[in-house]
């Protein structure tokens, strides 16, 4: 008997002990994907006419939807261990909206707000069909052929985003390479939790300039990103706020945002494909075959549809900070990603000029078109081009998706068409020598 108790409250207390990691590891997900869901609205809801209520409320659907997209796809969709984020990749299309009321006269700037709200919700509603028809019809798997997702996975790799800083880039390089390396122990903590330790230190080493007042006179910007006295979010937002459908009011539908918001879309499902991929490969789990990428991508659809249903600002997208957190350190993780992005080219044809051309051009292209439309990109979001195609070929994804399958279409189909010509001419020739033997 006493045999049996302990046995039980040994596996009772494994069982909490796991437990309290899980928590632990989830809350550093929640924290990862925090960091730019505040962004995206920091950014753009002010310019919209809200103010820090408003902040708050669009703060709390974003992150409300990202839980809800997550545990469609971790439970139907792709399966993998993926978080479902806020997308930068609407911010054009947001900023098409807001010049567009800019030019009208609303009572205050509070009815601006909302009804820029409200027709984002229509857009949204709208362009999710795409990728619902996309997805559920099997045309987006059929495109990730390995070829075309090595350079995808390269990219969400390499992102080009400094917004951790020069301090938390230290203090992780530090805690990874040389602190965890004092007692194995600490080697398990930090391994696991490393972030939430240098979020910590990093957030009171913030607070203390703020109080010492080192920008006090600097930039406006620099006072948002650097001050801990500037979002006013506890401040604004209620102790509970449940999100429900239309609570922005009657959905709006114009056809020229909904359009720019279509590119979006796409370029959102270019992003979730390559960190799919990258998740896969960094789990252990087996790239994802065509007809789960377009089940995800479909399902994808249909959480952008009760976005726009709920009024949440921007759309989701499988979050790559996250699966970096599928790595061994918080360091190599996204290098690592870029290697995994390489590895997909054993499943083509690593001798093939065609295919080292592809993935070359297809990874240059990446750099140079967005690195364009972002030159020529005016602050209000005017582009050098119509919203859709400033959208699609701001992102670096996207870009690496279309270049790589055209390259690989047209190759595949020159090919094709020389080797039915040298079997067309060989076929000629042989009874050719055949009679000229028979006649001597």
């Amino acid at each position: 008997m006493d045999g049996n108790l302990e046995y039980l409250a040994s596996n009772l207390r494994e069982s909490i002990c796991l437990t309290a990691q899980a928590l632990l590891l989830a809350f550093q997900h929640y924290i990862v994907n925090l960091g730019t869901t505040v962004l995206i609205a920091s950014n753009i809801v002010p310019r919209m006419g809200g103010d820090h209520g408003d902040k708050a409320r669009v703060i709390q659907v974003l992150l409300f939807m990202s839980g809800i997209n997550t545990l469609l796809q971790t439970l139907v969709g792709s399966r993998l261990p993926t978080v479902m984020g806020a997308s930068f990749a609407y911010t054009l299309p947001l900023l098409s909206i807001i010049n567009d009321y800019n030019d009208e006269a609303f009572a205050t700037p509070h009815d601006r707000f909302i009804h820029s709200m409200r027709t984002i919700q229509g857009s949204m509603i709208v362009s999710s069909f795409v990728n619902i028809i996309l997805g559920y019809g099997r045309a987006w798997g059929e495109l990730t052929s390995p070829i075309v997702v090595a350079p995808v996975v390269c990219h969400v790799g390499l992102g080009n985003r400094v917004e951790i800083g020069l301090p938390m880039l230290i203090l992780v390089v530090i805690s990874q390479k040389s602190l965890k390396r004092i007692h194995s122990r600490a080697h398990f903590i930090l391994e696991r939790f490393d972030l939430l330790f240098c979020i910590r230190i990093i957030w009171a080493f913030a607070a203390i300039l703020t109080v010492l007042g080192p920008y006090n006179n600097v930039k406006t910007a620099t006072k948002q990103s650097c001050r801990t006295d500037r979002s006013y979010l506890m401040s604004s937002a209620p102790w509970i706020k449940i999100p429900y459908p239309f609570q922005w009011g009657t959905p709006i539908f114009r056809a020229s945002h909904v359009i720019g918001m279509i590119g979006a879309a796409l370029v959102s499902s270019a992003e979730s494909t390559g960190t799919f991929f990258a998740a896969a490969w960094l789990s252990g789990a087996t790239a994802p075959p065509a007809h789960v990428l377009s089940r995800s991508i479909g399902l994808q659809g249909i959480g952008m549809l009760l976005e726009g249903l709920f009024g949440s600002l921007v759309g989701t997208t499988a979050s790559f900070e996250n699966v970096g957190l599928l790595g061994l350190t918080h360091i190599g993780s996204r290098r690592v990603a870029s290697a995994s992005g390489i590895t997909f080219i054993q499943f083509a044809n690593i001798n093939s000029i065609r295919n080292i051309y592809v993935l070359g051009v297809s990874l240059f292209l990446r750099l140079s078109i967005p690195q364009y439309i972002a030159m020529n990109t005016a602050y209000d979001g005017h582009g050098p081009f119509n919203d859709i195609l400033n959208t699609i070929f701001s992102s670096p994804a996207t870009v690496v998706i279309v270049v790589g399958t055209i390259l690989n279409t047209l190759e595949a189909i020159e090919e094709f068409h020389g080797g039915n010509q040298s079997s067309t001419a060989k076929a000629t020739l042989e009874p050719r020598s055949s009679t000229a033997i028979s006649s001597d």
